[in-house]
């Protein structure tokens, strides 16, 4: 194997107890050199968990507390300093992070959240040239993607590449729907332009329970036993749809990434510790249904005015009446 072949480390693990947990994580990072290889003490380090909605509860339908909650101790213990970003499609990051238990665990470490819906970066992109990424994305020393297994009825899955999506902000991505959406292989390549802009440092996959089905919020959760860590957000992406026996061709997102030169194939990866073969799950389930990638003006509209209710409305009179 040579330097060149991205690390892809792809672990057991059964439990989000604290302590085991923390013990796999340690153990996940220690072939890419430990969490010190990528945080610098002073950094301020993004930690991008996939925050999808508050809805569902138990669902697992996004990234669990417990897993965000290693990581940061894991940042801070390098002398980092990690905060919590999302741009929710509905309400906002620190509602759905509460509405998922997320309140305990944020507050002992003392970390903020940042909403991703105001300042605004222009992203450098010949076919997207007027997609725009969160500054507080761009503006991070580090970013560490947290992306969530689950089957998705429009992309089949969503994994670590799509998990970035959310650094679009606010209810652009509504509107990026609308635009790309059109056209699958457009909307594949806009994701793997939007990952490929942000180029997180390190992505760390929670697998533990996943969500298969009619994802990424309407399907059920599914005990896969698996985290996967790596630099590089393709390979990874790549790894998993070997795990989970997809089709690569199904999946707009990894067929926009061998277009744009972007896979990489098993072949071409070091495995330090399991390998792919490894983990197989042969009954995986897909989307029992599909839904179209495109949004019609009437439905951006509605979603938009849903996240402003949300978010403006409901959730500050749910705070206030908790006081």
């Amino acid at each position: 194997m040579t330097s060149l072949q991205p690390c892809v480390s792809l672990l057991r693990a059964d439990s989000y107890e604290l302590s085991q947990l923390r013990a796999s994580l340690e153990q996940l990072l220690e072939p890419l050199g430990g969490m010190s290889a990528f945080v610098k003490p002073g950094d301020r380090v993004l930690l991008k968990p996939n925050l999808l909605t508050g809805a569902r509860p138990g669902k697992e339908c996004i990234t669990r507390a417990e897993l965000v909650y290693c990581v940061a101790q894991m940042v801070q213990a390098a002398g980092g300093q990690p905060f919590l970003g999302d741009s929710p499609a509905f309400g906002s990051a620190r509602g759905v992070a509460v509405a998922n238990g997320y309140l305990p665990l944020i507050e002992e470490l003392n970390l903020p959240i940042v909403e991703f819906s105001g300042k605004r970066y222009e992203t450098v992109s010949e076919n997207f040239n007027h997609l725009l990424l969160s500054k507080e994305v761009m503006d991070a020393d580090v970013v560490i993607n947290l992306p969530k297994v689950k089957s998705h009825v429009q992309l089949t899955l969503t994994l670590a590449v799509k998990n970035l999506f959310g650094c679009v902000p606010g209810k652009m991505k509504a509107w990026w729907h609308m635009e790309a959406g059109k056209d699958s292989q457009r909307f594949g390549e806009m994701l793997v332009e939007t990952a490929r802009a942000i180029a997180p440092d390190l992505t760390i996959v929670d697998g533990i329970i996943g969500h298969e089905g009619n994802g990424p919020s309407g399907g059920e959760p599914r005990h896969l036993g698996v985290i996967g860590a790596s630099t590089n957000v393709f390979a990874l992406d790549r790894a998993l749809l070997e795990i989970l026996t997809v089709d690569p061709a199904t999946v707009p997102i990894t067929a926009a990434a061998q277009r744009l030169g972007l896979n990489v194939e098993p072949a071409d990866m070091q495995f330090p510790h399991l390998r792919p073969e490894d983990l197989k799950i042969l009954d995986w389930q897909l989307p029992t249904r599909r839904m179209a990638i495109d949004f019609a003006m009437p439905r951006v509209l509605k979603s938009t005015f849903r996240h402003f209710y949300i978010r403006f409305i409901k959730e500050p009179i749910s705070a206030y009446a908790g006081r």
